[in-house]
């Protein structure tokens, strides 16, 4: 059995996949990568399923050993890591041997980086995903961050080392945006013009206060009309609510499944990775799109995901 050891866990590093979809009704958040792109990618580099578990890291990464070897990838943000004093890039899969130690670094761009191990990481499953929800204490390694001296399980696998690397211009068309593109959110309406136009206007700073349950945003506070008042309704993966203060928060990955603020718009599925991406201080705006665009625009992403360009060897 392959397993992975934890010398140094990094500053806040689960275990997650794509996440739990279907369970918004029993009160429980999907969770899954803050960024499933990269955590596809990351994947489809060591010959997994893209819904495969891994180690996503935040700010800072940890370090990992491999007793019996194992075909690695590291792909999302910049963190600086190197294998046995060896520096190594994102977006390649590599070849541990048995013994060799990974070390990744401090971020070197944006908010989260991805370890994808051929076979996956092995957990036990919760309602069909092995993501971590810390809040609940549910999913992962005993629903928690991981700690140094954990070892961590590889489902064994009969693969091969291919040398892949996904094509730079993919990566490039993929990568963070300063603008984040909305549609419409549910009670728009209750926001005069002003407001609306203040809320497209302005920039937002990602406060430090942000986590994988929402993004709480600084910047010009945005108004609702007075003497309206909501029942609480069940909100959805990248809703920005606007609660009495007028700062935005984007609700995330983690997400309560039902809020009573109202949601002035909505970022698009095609943009969801990049808010996982986004650091405290970041600078951010909003684009107001249709939803036909929206649909338009994750039909070219899925399509682009799909191409046979997008992996080289």
């Amino acid at each position: 059995m392959s397993v992975v050891e934890v010398q140094a866990p990094g500053l806040f590093t689960t275990v997650q996949d794509l996440g739990r979809e279907g369970f918004g009704p029993m009160g429980v958040s999907p969770s899954g990568a803050a960024d499933p792109i990269s955590l596809r990618l990351g994947n489809r580099l060591v010959a997994n399923y893209e819904s495969a578990p891994a180690l996503e890291m935040t700010l800072l990464g940890g370090t990992f050993r491999f007793p019996e070897g194992a075909i690695v990838a590291l792909t999302g943000s910049e963190f600086g890591a190197d294998l046995e004093g060896n520096p190594l890039d994102l977006w390649v899969s590599i070849e541990a041997r048995p013994g060799q130690t990974l070390r990744i670094g401090p971020t070197r761009s944006g908010a989260r980086c991805y370890l994808c191990v051929q076979g996956g990481i092995d957990v036990k499953q919760f309602l069909g995903s092995a993501s971590t929800h810390v809040l609940t204490g549910l999913g992962g390694l005993n629903g928690r961050p991981l700690r140094e001296g954990d070892v961590l399980k590889i489902a064994s696998t009969t693969g091969s080392f291919r040398n892949r690397t996904i094509d730079p211009r993919v990566i490039e068309r993929l990568s963070r945006r300063s603008v984040l593109r909305v549609t419409t959110g549910p009670q728009s309406d209750w926001f005069p013009e002003s407001s609306r136009r203040l809320f497209y206007a302005s920039a937002y700073r990602v406060a430090e206060e942000s986590s994988r349950m929402g993004l709480r945003l600084e910047g010009s506070p945005v108004s609702a009309r007075s003497g309206r008042q909501m029942i609480t309704e069940g909100v959805s993966l990248g809703a920005i609510q606007i609660p009495a203060g007028g700062q935005p928060i984007i609700l995330f990955v983690d997400q309560q499944t039902t809020g009573g603020y109202p949601k002035i718009a909505n970022v698009i599925s095609a943009d969801i990775h990049r808010v996982g991406q986004l650091r405290p201080r970041d600078e951010i705006r909003f684009e107001r799109i249709e939803l036909e665009t929206a649909r338009s625009l994750l039909r070219e992403q899925e399509e682009l995901l799909a191409s046979e360009r997008l992996m080289q060897e």
